[in-house]
């Protein structure tokens, strides 16, 4: 039992490879799920977010710290669907909120521009010149989103556990070799997993919960204690820990709150 995320790009045949896995395994397998929830706690439409996604930088320099808001919600998201154990997911950066979390099986899934070309222009009925230049342009621009949203590029390979070149190898070729892979003790859910997992989904929910009042707030958390570290001026330190510890009161996972400032000016 285990958590597998999927990074693919336009054609690449990573929806089909991450939908089969889930199917022989018998985890449950979601993408667009994340999005509506975000996009719910953003209060932005589905499909105007999914088209902003291609126009990261500005989009969100529209909404008053709109990256750090959209960033927060989604990573919020993720780690709650893991926690149920048991997933597949394809979507925006999993291996990114995964990161610092054990035995999660991060995958990338390639394929050759030329045969997602082929794949566009059947499935669009476009010409092979439009089909060429859709894709390079939408690569381009997912590289840009994880860029201007995360700080990664993700065609860094650095980033994964397996990267699959779909080429020689077909959809079924992948999905076994993935279902092998996958079974491996080291990508089996464990007590560690299911502690600093937990840890993590608590620190997320903690800073969406602050995030419209304190979005520079740094998050952490260890064994349900929550630690909320801001910016601003030593006298603000208790008014600004009461105000923190009660937007937090709600979240009954949370054992404990410890709030400290960091002075202005310090880096």
């Amino acid at each position: 039992m285990g958590v597998v995320t999927i990074s693919r790009g336009s054609y690449s045949k990573g929806k089909e490879i991450a939908e089969k896995l889930a199917q022989k395994l018998g985890y449950d397998c979601i993408s667009r799920e994340i999005l509506l929830k975000a996009s719910d706690q953003f209060n932005v439409k589905e499909a105007k977010l999914i088209r902003a996604l291609h126009d990261a930088p500005s989009f969100f320099g529209r909404f008053k710290h709109g990256k750090e808001k959209f960033t927060a919600f989604i990573h919020e998201v993720f780690l709650g669907y893991i926690q149920k154990d048991n997933i597949i997911y394809h979507g925006l950066a999993g291996h990114y909120f995964a990161r610092g979390i054990p035995n999660i099986l991060k995958v990338r899934i390639n394929s050759t521009l030329e045969e997602r070309i082929k794949e566009e222009m059947r499935r669009e009925n476009i010409s092979e010149e439009k089909a060429r230049y859709l894709l390079i342009k939408d690569d381009e621009e997912r590289r840009k989103w994880g860029i201007s949203l995360y700080g990664i590029d993700t065609h860094n390979c650095e980033l994964y556990d397996i990267v699959l070149q779909i080429d020689s190898l077909m959809v079924d070729d992948a999905v076994e070799v993935l279902f092998n892979v996958a079974n491996r003790p080291c990508f089996q859910t464990t007590p560690e997993f299911l502690r600093i997992s937990k840890d993590k989904y608590l620190a997320a929910k903690a800073y969406s919960a602050i995030v419209f009042e304190f979005p520079d707030a740094i998050v952490n958390c260890k064994d349900a204690v929550v630690y909320v570290s801001v910016k601003s001026d030593l006298s603000q330190e208790e008014k600004m820990s009461n105000q923190i510890k009660t937007m937090l009161e709600h979240i009954a996972e949370i054992k404990e709150v410890t709030v400290g400032v960091i002075p202005l000016g310090t880096d």
